[in-house]
């Protein structure tokens, strides 16, 4: 009854709609009666005569059931990939522009990204691997120097950092730093509508944003996973030196005659495919944000986690590839 009532606004109306969703909860229904003419008004303005009460199963919250989650997942996924599909297309149209007219490239800001991804990631990639050339000479030598093969510990420390764990482990380092950060710069642009801008005053998104990031990845990653084998090797020979009685010049040469340049190279070009990989789903995942800075921290997680599982499919098939050509 809101016969007495002198005034009403919308938070009044709020609280009638919210006891009739709690009195819906509990079976029940609320009915307005007599209203004076300005609760009237207001009731007639957001119609709430014509709402009806939300009926007790639709009130009530419903888990979705197993097949529903399953079809939700199958579409999001055949979104996911219908997007990727046209930034790819976007990505391979912007490369095709700027090899027709390098002068389109951002240079300087392409200069910043290598310096980004690839010098101020030096240290990390110093330590680590460093550290993984240790470990792997110190448990490899607790067993070969039973057998007298302490030599060999170099030719494993070599062979599996120049082929296999250097350029693994030197794209998981790259794609928490970068990768992420890629992700989380332009998704930030993209919420605060600096996108939208770009594409109002004529510049392509895809050409003045994700190409100057995938160049620079490309660039320097091999050179950082080159880097990585070096301080491998550096923890290595500490090992063979002070553990296991090798002179460095012995472990050197070891390492040396085990390692061909095809080793060397194989590493070099899975780490440029991983960097191409890390650099175009960091800036995919950016362009997909959407929403509050929430979808913003979603696309950086997923922009990681994708760009590692990636990178483990592509050495899965390099590891395929290899073994029937060789």
């Amino acid at each position: 009854d809101l016969d007495g009532v002198t005034y009403l606004d919308d938070y009044g109306v709020l609280v009638l709609v919210e006891l009739r969703k709690k009195l819906a909860l509990r079976g029940a229904a609320l009915t307005v009666g007599p209203a004076s003419a300005p609760a009237r008004a207001m009731l007639d303005l957001f119609r709430l005569d014509e709402a009806r009460a939300i009926p007790l199963e639709a009130a009530a919250a419903r888990t979705p059931g197993a097949i529903e989650r399953l079809g939700a997942a199958t579409l999001s996924q055949a979104g996911d990939l219908r997007h990727m599909i046209s930034f790819t297309g976007s990505v391979c149209l912007a490369l095709l522009a700027i090899a027709r007219r390098p002068r389109c490239l951002r240079v300087r800001d392409t200069v910043q990204f290598m310096q980004k991804t690839g010098v101020d990631a030096l240290p990390i990639v110093m330590l680590i691997s460093f550290l993984l050339g240790l470990i792997m000479a110190f448990m490899s030598a607790v067993q070969l120097r039973q057998f007298g093969a302490n030599v060999y510990v170099a030719s494993l420390v070599g062979l599996s950092m120049c082929r296999e764990l250097g350029p693994i482990m030197t794209a998981i380092i790259v794609s928490g730093r970068s990768g992420s950060a890629f992700a989380a710069e332009i998704g930030t642009m993209k919420i605060a509508e600096e996108v939208d801008a770009l594409e109002t005053m004529g510049f392509e998104p895809v050409r003045f944003l994700a190409a100057p990031r995938l160049i620079a990845a490309v660039a320097v990653v091999p050179f950082l996973v080159l880097f990585s084998d070096v301080c491998a090797m550096a923890g290595g020979l500490i090992v063979g030196v002070g553990m296991l009685d090798l002179t460095a010049a012995s472990y050197i040469d070891q390492t040396l005659k085990t390692l061909t340049l095809f080793d060397v190279f194989i590493g070099f070009w899975k780490s440029a495919v991983f960097a191409l990989l890390i650099a175009w789903v960091g800036c995919f995942r950016g362009f997909q944000v959407s929403g509050g800075a929430s979808s913003v921290g979603r696309a950086t997680t997923s922009a990681v986690v994708s760009s590692i599982f990636l990178i483990i499919v592509s050495d899965a098939v390099f590891a395929v590839i290899l073994r029937y050509w060789r």
